[in-house]
């Protein structure tokens, strides 16, 4: 699928941003909705009407279908599903090699916390509670042979698995990745107050007064601009209900993970979505490592460094 280049973005939205700007005095708050890999998707435009942002609506959903194609699980014909059938990818999309760089980065960062390897393991608990079965401790260990990013390259020729029986999963990155796109794009067509929340937030302007107001878990309110917040959460999804088994392995061993829903702010959604995916895995301590990455929790008090 072509991808939805800045130029053409702002080609086809120029009229559409100049009528808006006449009309955000007004404050009107144009809305979309939307699905797109595995999550709902919500957009709000301040500044300009309904129909106005009809075009942009419009092209953002053709850059939806564009990212699913690469890095959808459930698409046979995605890139990434490609590359976990073939254990190569050859000539990868430059937002493939780009979003799998920003993972290497936080891989390193986290030590290992953030590895996204870990799919084969989702595989093998999903498979065993299809079959009405637990899965024995030999099965883990000869998956986890195959666990570990390090044993993956990338270079603009191909994409390679060094070891066999691996799989990548980016579920805890492309959603993040598809929320900054978004917000990339509608930031180039000339909008100011965005928020976008493609199963993760970014959200950027002023909104309708100071800020945007969005809920993180426990019902609290934060107040977001210029920021993207992800969140986190082991038992969010169960791969086996029976066993208690939730959706977010740890690349470094077995132990269950045992804090609840994590907040990362950070300017960049992909950043914060790793980045939280590997803090419900990590003690506090261990959270420091997160510094570096200019990644914050978000605790009882706000946003903390």
């Amino acid at each position: 699928m072509t991808r939805l280049s800045r130029r053409r973005f702002i080609a086809m939205s120029a009229a559409t941003i100049a009528a808006g700007r006449a009309s955000a005095a007004g404050r009107e708050t144009a809305y979309w909705r939307g699905q797109a890999l595995g999550a709902r998707v919500q957009i709000a435009l301040c500044g300009i009407s309904q129909a106005e942002a009809a075009p942009l609506f419009d092209g953002l959903e053709l850059e939806l279908l564009r990212i699913e194609s690469l890095f959808s699980l459930y698409r046979t014909d995605s890139a990434l599903a490609r590359l976990n059938r073939d254990q190569i990818l050859r000539n990868p999309d430059p937002a493939m090699l780009h979003l799998l760089s920003e993972a290497r980065a936080v891989f390193t960062a986290t030590e290992g916390a953030f590895d996204p390897t870990v799919q084969p393991l989702f595989d093998l608990h999903a498979r065993a509670f299809a079959e009405g079965r637990r899965v024995g401790a030999d099965e883990v260990q000869q998956v986890r042979r195959g666990v570990g990013f390090d044993h993956v390259s990338l270079s603009p020729q191909a994409i390679r698995f060094h070891r066999a029986g691996m799989a990548l999963t980016l579920n805890g990155i492309a959603q993040g990745y598809a929320t900054d796109r978004l917000a990339t794009l509608l930031k180039s067509a000339g909008l100011r107050d965005i928020l976008v929340n493609a199963g993760e937030i970014r959200a950027l302007g002023d909104g309708q007064g100071q800020g945007w107001t969005v809920s993180v878990p426990g019902g609290r309110a934060l107040t977001l601009k210029d920021q993207a917040i992800a969140t986190s959460d082991v038992s969010g999804t169960l791969v086996d209900p029976v066993a208690g088994i939730g959706h977010i392995f740890d690349p470094r061993g077995d132990a269950p993970p045992t804090s609840g829903p994590v907040s990362i702010c950070h300017d960049s959604a992909a950043i914060a979505d790793a980045a939280s995916t590997a803090a419900v895995l990590m003690s506090s301590p261990e959270r420091d490592l997160l510094r570096p990455l200019g990644a914050k929790i978000v605790g009882s008090a706000g946003i903390r460094s």
